[in-house]
């Protein structure tokens, strides 16, 4: 019984390894550096509306804020 253990912390080591590589690696990709063009996305806004990110080129400035908990119960 302790072999099985033993190998599923083993499978379970090398798992959590290679999950934590590719999110470095997502999160070093998604990065973007002041002044780097945002790539076009869209979302749904709080009405419903789709809204993406290229309807606005051209417009002088554009602030995207996301916010984690927004409209979660308390």
């Amino acid at each position: 019984m302790d072999r099985h253990i033993s190998r599923y912390m083993r499978i379970l080591s090398v798992l959590g390894a290679l999950l934590t590589g590719l999110l470095v690696i997502a999160s070093v990709a998604a990065a973007l550096e002041i002044g780097d063009q945002a790539p076009d996305f869209t979302l749904s806004s709080t009405t419903g509306e789709k809204i993406h990110l290229g309807q606005f080129e051209g417009k002088k400035h554009v602030l995207i804020q996301f916010y984690t908990m927004d409209f979660q119960p308390v």
